[in-house]
Protein backbone atom coordinates (compact mmCIF):
# COMPACT_ATOMS: atom_id res chain seq x y z
CA UNK A 1 0.00 0.00 0.00
CA UNK A 2 1.45 3.48 -0.71
CA UNK A 3 1.53 6.51 1.72
CA UNK A 4 -1.43 7.84 -0.53
CA UNK A 5 -3.78 4.78 -0.51
CA UNK A 6 -2.93 5.22 2.72
CA UNK A 7 -3.94 8.26 3.26
CA UNK A 8 -7.30 7.81 1.41
CA UNK A 9 -7.57 4.67 4.03
CA UNK A 10 -7.46 6.52 7.27
CA UNK A 11 -9.68 9.18 5.66
CA UNK A 12 -12.24 6.75 5.13
CA UNK A 13 -11.54 4.69 8.36
CA UNK A 14 -10.84 7.22 10.95
CA UNK A 15 -14.16 8.02 12.85
CA UNK A 16 -15.69 11.30 11.74
CA UNK A 17 -12.78 12.25 9.46
CA UNK A 18 -14.36 11.90 6.22
CA UNK A 19 -17.47 14.17 7.65
CA UNK A 20 -15.28 16.45 9.19
CA UNK A 21 -13.07 17.16 5.71
CA UNK A 22 -16.34 17.94 3.64
CA UNK A 23 -18.29 20.08 6.30
CA UNK A 24 -15.10 22.68 7.29
CA UNK A 25 -12.96 22.15 4.49
CA UNK A 26 -14.98 21.03 1.42
CA UNK A 27 -13.37 17.85 0.54
CA UNK A 28 -16.12 15.36 -0.03
CA UNK A 29 -14.38 11.70 -0.28
CA UNK A 30 -17.73 9.98 -1.28
CA UNK A 31 -17.96 12.06 -4.23
CA UNK A 32 -15.71 11.78 -6.79
CA UNK A 33 -17.71 11.80 -10.09
CA UNK A 34 -16.62 15.29 -12.02
CA UNK A 35 -19.37 15.03 -14.76
CA UNK A 36 -16.99 15.38 -18.14
CA UNK A 37 -14.16 13.19 -18.79
CA UNK A 38 -10.71 14.89 -18.46
CA UNK A 39 -7.05 14.12 -18.57
CA UNK A 40 -3.67 16.15 -17.94
CA UNK A 41 -2.32 17.40 -21.43
CA UNK A 42 0.78 15.05 -21.13
CA UNK A 43 -1.96 12.03 -21.33
CA UNK A 44 -1.52 11.38 -17.73
CA UNK A 45 -4.71 9.79 -16.09
CA UNK A 46 -6.74 11.53 -13.23
CA UNK A 47 -7.66 9.62 -10.59
CA UNK A 48 -11.41 11.22 -9.01
CA UNK A 49 -10.56 11.07 -5.00
CA UNK A 50 -12.86 13.70 -4.11
CA UNK A 51 -15.29 16.60 -4.31
CA UNK A 52 -15.60 19.87 -3.38
CA UNK A 53 -19.35 21.47 -3.04
CA UNK A 54 -19.64 23.50 -5.73
CA UNK A 55 -18.71 20.28 -8.28
CA UNK A 56 -15.52 20.66 -8.48
CA UNK A 57 -13.25 17.35 -8.15
CA UNK A 58 -9.34 16.38 -6.84
CA UNK A 59 -7.69 14.35 -8.93
CA UNK A 60 -4.42 12.09 -8.67
CA UNK A 61 -2.57 12.18 -11.51
CA UNK A 62 -0.07 9.09 -12.48
CA UNK A 63 2.68 10.97 -13.90
CA UNK A 64 5.33 8.18 -15.37
CA UNK A 65 7.82 9.26 -12.86
CA UNK A 66 5.70 7.69 -10.19
CA UNK A 67 4.83 11.10 -8.67
CA UNK A 68 1.09 11.64 -7.87
CA UNK A 69 0.48 15.46 -7.62
CA UNK A 70 -3.35 16.35 -6.80
CA UNK A 71 -5.08 17.86 -9.62
CA UNK A 72 -8.32 20.24 -9.01
CA UNK A 73 -10.72 21.01 -11.41
CA UNK A 74 -13.91 23.29 -10.78
CA UNK A 75 -17.02 22.72 -12.27
CA UNK A 76 -16.62 26.57 -13.79
CA UNK A 77 -13.57 25.14 -16.16
CA UNK A 78 -10.45 26.16 -14.10
CA UNK A 79 -7.96 23.29 -13.11
CA UNK A 80 -4.33 22.78 -12.31
CA UNK A 81 -2.09 21.35 -9.92
CA UNK A 82 -2.42 22.33 -6.07
CA UNK A 83 0.09 20.26 -4.47
CA UNK A 84 3.09 17.50 -5.06
CA UNK A 85 0.79 14.41 -3.57
CA UNK A 86 -2.36 14.09 -1.72
CA UNK A 87 -0.24 14.92 2.05
CA UNK A 88 0.56 18.58 1.03
CA UNK A 89 -2.98 18.95 -0.44
CA UNK A 90 -4.22 18.42 2.86
CA UNK A 91 -2.17 20.11 4.34
CA UNK A 92 -3.57 22.87 2.11
CA UNK A 93 -7.04 21.69 1.73
CA UNK A 94 -7.12 22.31 5.69
CA UNK A 95 -4.31 25.38 6.63
CA UNK A 96 -5.45 27.61 4.08
CA UNK A 97 -9.47 26.75 3.85
CA UNK A 98 -10.29 29.24 1.65
CA UNK A 99 -7.34 28.45 -0.69
CA UNK A 100 -9.68 28.81 -3.76
CA UNK A 101 -10.83 32.02 -3.03
CA UNK A 102 -7.15 32.82 -1.96
CA UNK A 103 -6.53 31.71 -6.15
CA UNK A 104 -9.42 33.72 -7.55
CA UNK A 105 -7.83 37.29 -5.74
CA UNK A 106 -4.30 36.65 -6.83
CA UNK A 107 -3.89 39.01 -9.65
CA UNK A 108 -3.18 36.51 -12.28
CA UNK A 109 -0.73 34.80 -9.78
CA UNK A 110 0.84 37.23 -7.69
CA UNK A 111 2.25 36.09 -3.49
CA UNK A 112 1.62 39.09 -2.73
CA UNK A 113 -1.90 39.48 -3.80
CA UNK A 114 -2.69 35.79 -2.85
CA UNK A 115 -1.30 36.66 1.01
CA UNK A 116 -3.21 39.59 1.47
CA UNK A 117 -6.62 37.77 0.30
CA UNK A 118 -5.06 34.75 2.73
CA UNK A 119 -5.30 37.01 5.93
CA UNK A 120 -8.71 38.98 4.74
CA UNK A 121 -10.73 35.04 4.16
CA UNK A 122 -9.05 33.78 7.00
CA UNK A 123 -10.26 36.27 9.24
CA UNK A 124 -13.45 35.89 7.70
CA UNK A 125 -13.66 32.42 8.22
CA UNK A 126 -12.69 32.15 12.27
CA UNK A 127 -15.55 34.74 12.56
CA UNK A 128 -18.16 32.53 10.14
CA UNK A 129 -16.60 29.28 11.52
CA UNK A 130 -15.44 29.65 15.03
CA UNK A 131 -14.73 26.60 16.25
CA UNK A 132 -11.95 26.42 12.73
CA UNK A 133 -8.66 25.44 14.29
CA UNK A 134 -9.84 22.86 16.45
CA UNK A 135 -11.65 20.84 12.99
CA UNK A 136 -7.81 21.78 11.50
CA UNK A 137 -6.00 20.42 14.87
CA UNK A 138 -8.54 17.77 14.73
CA UNK A 139 -7.90 16.67 10.97
CA UNK A 140 -4.01 17.11 11.02
CA UNK A 141 -3.83 14.24 14.44
CA UNK A 142 -5.69 12.27 12.69
CA UNK A 143 -3.82 12.11 9.45
CA UNK A 144 -0.02 13.13 10.78
CA UNK A 145 -0.41 16.55 8.66
CA UNK A 146 1.93 19.28 9.46
CA UNK A 147 0.37 22.63 10.81
CA UNK A 148 2.00 24.84 7.89
CA UNK A 149 1.89 28.31 8.65
CA UNK A 150 -0.54 30.43 6.17
CA UNK A 151 2.55 32.08 4.16
CA UNK A 152 3.67 29.08 3.64
CA UNK A 153 0.87 27.38 2.16
CA UNK A 154 0.14 30.50 0.24
CA UNK A 155 3.67 29.94 -1.07
CA UNK A 156 3.35 26.24 -1.77
CA UNK A 157 -0.09 26.52 -3.28
CA UNK A 158 1.14 29.56 -5.74
CA UNK A 159 4.56 27.11 -6.50
CA UNK A 160 2.21 24.36 -7.30
CA UNK A 161 -0.48 26.10 -9.83
CA UNK A 162 2.59 27.75 -11.27
CA UNK A 163 3.76 24.23 -12.41
CA UNK A 164 0.79 22.83 -13.83
CA UNK A 165 1.95 24.15 -17.29
CA UNK A 166 2.63 22.72 -20.11
CA UNK A 167 1.80 19.01 -18.69
CA UNK A 168 -0.62 19.12 -16.08
CA UNK A 169 -3.37 21.42 -17.82
CA UNK A 170 -6.61 19.86 -17.77
CA UNK A 171 -8.35 18.76 -20.92
CA UNK A 172 -11.42 17.44 -21.89
CA UNK A 173 -11.78 14.43 -24.74
CA UNK A 174 -12.13 16.83 -26.81
CA UNK A 175 -9.25 18.73 -26.55
CA UNK A 176 -10.07 21.89 -25.03
CA UNK A 177 -7.76 22.93 -22.12
CA UNK A 178 -9.13 24.39 -18.53
CA UNK A 179 -8.46 27.83 -18.10
CA UNK A 180 -5.46 28.48 -14.77
CA UNK A 181 -6.73 28.40 -11.37
CA UNK A 182 -5.34 31.59 -10.74
CA UNK A 183 -8.05 34.69 -10.96
CA UNK A 184 -7.42 37.97 -12.30
CA UNK A 185 -9.20 39.85 -9.28
CA UNK A 186 -6.97 41.23 -6.20
CA UNK A 187 -8.38 41.72 -2.93
CA UNK A 188 -9.47 45.52 -3.39
CA UNK A 189 -11.54 44.44 -6.16
CA UNK A 190 -13.77 42.73 -3.26
CA UNK A 191 -15.89 45.65 -1.66
CA UNK A 192 -16.37 43.79 1.74
CA UNK A 193 -12.87 43.70 2.33
CA UNK A 194 -12.35 47.77 2.14
CA UNK A 195 -14.51 48.51 5.05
Amino acid sequence: MTSTDHLLALIRDTPGIADLLHSSFEFGIFRGDHGEAVRAASGAALEAIAGDWAGGTFFLCHDEDGRRPVVFASSEGQGGVIAGDLKAALEIITGLAVWQDCLKFSGGGSLEAMGAAAVLLERDRVRDEPEIAEHRARVAAALSLRQVSVPELVARLRDAVTSTEPGHVVVTESGDEYESLFGTFLPTDNPSWLL
